[in-house]
């Protein structure tokens, strides 16, 4: 059996979704109709995150989206504008493929939080834990 590469699910995936490039994001940080959605692990966001994005863990948002799931978290019930992201587009390509397949519309930033941080754009870094 083939495995199909993700490089190649990536790209069929960024094929047909919205993608949006990083200074477009920075445009909207500020806009009350935009969720910003991180959804790396928590172990990367302990380094840093887009101020006023919520985390939503790559394993669990189908469920966390999906009104009808145990799990289902109202934010994603909002009429707002979703962009998603990871740290390199990657993921976060992949995750907005799946939610548009589930009906939800949402878009990613393109080249991710790396891009985001290379460019100057905001972080927060949580206070450290006991």
């Amino acid at each position: 059996m083939a495995i199909t590469p993700v490089s190649e699910m990536v790209a069929a995936a960024r094929a047909r979704i919205e993608e949006l490039d990083t200074p477009a994001v920075m445009a909207l940080l500020d806009d009350p109709d935009v969720v910003i959605v991180d959804i790396r692990d928590v172990r990367e966001r302990k380094n840093g995150y887009i101020p006023g994005s919520i985390h939503a863990p790559r394993g669990m948002i189908e469920f966390w989206v999906d009104p009808a799931s145990p799990y289902h978290k109202p934010v994603f019930a909002q009429d707002k504008r979703f962009i998603l992201h990871c740290a390199s587009g990657w993921r976060s390509a992949l995750t907005v493929a799946a939610l548009n397949d589930m009906g939800f519309a949402a878009a990613h930033l393109r080249d991710g939080f790396s891009d985001w941080t290379a460019l100057g754009g905001p972080v927060e870094v949580p206070a450290p834990r006991d």
